[in-house]
């Protein structure tokens, strides 16, 4: 039986990793969970999964849950809280599943404390990749991906001699907005961006599909998890999703992982690597599907990947300043505060006013994150 905490239980990732427990209850027990304000969700969760320990966003919320949580779980809050669960003696395995990145010094907590990291937090990695893969190195801890890009291409490499890899593709959906032009783009509401055509995301990665910023981000944590160049990395658009991704090797073949659009398959099998089990998901079936479909990338289409492209070969603090911005950008439209073009916009002029530095610890890392919120947050 593996021990499971889960970083970010109330959100997308979160929900289906516990519905990937539920099916499998006698491998898997649950020991902690973390949620931001969804306290209610929370309770349900823990009520039926009983963890010995709970984190929420602050302590307010914390006192309502301890009034309502079964008795025998501890309730945490806070930053240092979630640092607290994510190195939780009890675990074997983390759920990074925080959207943001708010889920790095947890992330790297759990890494200390010598925890199998599944990682469906990208910003990880997008803002301190070089941190956090070293550390992991060096302490012997495993970094599973749960993105099923990454997991398709973690798949495609088992077993093979990552030297002779030549190319890894990373394929997207094109997200709500593949079959319109950018002058179409005016004025698109928020609900439109929202509908994705293929997968079940929270409200965040949803727009950053639209955008394509979710693909760049995903190109920097590619760099990163297989220690590729950025001129190894390709994105090509695949409308029906069938293809998470797929690798090239020096003898020119190529082995892509395929399957259903369902999160739930590349979770479990972060969680029970390297063994396969069965999942409660649909099986695929190619010839009811009988054709799929590519395209190339067009970059001027997509300047958000165009801009993350450049933060990735700029290295140092442009990733971090990228992604807090984005973070920012996408609140914002969400809010109702700019239109949906206005995401790249700010994206664009974030990155004009910052001069690329080392960041070489968490607080550089912090220091320029906050620079890049406050300017995203007034342009």
């Amino acid at each position: 039986m593996k021990n499971i905490t889960i970083l970010g239980s109330t959100g997308s990732i979160g929900t289906q990793t516990l519905d990937v427990i539920a099916n499998d209850p006698e491998r898997y027990r649950v020991v902690g969970l973390s949620a931001g304000s969804n306290l209610a969700l929370l309770i349900e969760q823990a009520k039926q999964f009983r963890p010995s320990v709970v984190c929420l966003a602050n302590k307010e919320l914390a006192e309502q849950a301890k009034a309502e949580l079964p008795s025998g779980i501890q309730v945490l809050y806070g930053e240092e809280g979630l640092v607290e669960l994510a190195a939780n003696a009890d675990a074997d395995v983390v759920v990074t599943a925080i959207v943001g990145s708010r889920g790095l010094p947890a992330t790297l907590a759990a890494i200390e404390a010598g925890k199998t990291i599944a990682l469906a937090n990208k910003e990880t990695l997008v803002t301190a990749g070089h941190i956090v893969m070293e550390r992991a190195r060096q302490k012997g801890v495993s970094v599973i991906p749960v993105d099923s890009e990454h997991s398709a291409i973690f798949q495609c490499l088992n077993g093979e001699d990552v030297k002779s890899l030549q190319q890894l593709t990373l394929t997207a959906s094109g997200g709500s907005f593949r079959d319109r032009t950018r002058d179409q783009l005016a004025g698109v509401t928020v609900a439109e961006a929202l509908n994705h055509p293929n997968w079940s995301m929270g409200a965040k990665i949803t727009i950053d599909s639209a955008t394509m910023v979710n693909k760049g981000l995903e190109v920097i944590e590619a760099r990163w998890l297989f220690d590729v160049t950025y001129d190894q990395i390709k994105v090509l658009i695949h409308p029906e999703s069938i293809i998470h991704s797929f690798v090239e090797f020096n003898d020119n073949s190529v082995i892509a992982q395929l399957g259903l659009p369902d999160m739930r398959v590349p979770i479990q099998y972060a969680l029970t690597y390297p063994e396969r089990r069965s999942t409660p998901t649909g099986r695929l079936d190619l010839a009811a599907i009988g054709k799929l479909h590519f395209r190339e990338m067009d970059f001027a289409r997509y300047p958000c990947l165009k801009l993350a492209f450049e933060c990735g070969r700029a290295g140092q603090s442009a990733p971090t300043v990228f992604n807090a911005a984005n973070e920012v950008a996408v609140a914002r439209f969400l809010n109702g505060e700019i239109d949906f073009l206005g995401i790249e916009r700010v994206l664009e002029r974030v990155l004009e006013r910052h001069s690329v530095t080392a960041v070489n610890d968490l607080q550089a890392i912090a220091e320029v994150d906050a620079w890049a919120r406050k300017e995203a947050a007034v342009i």
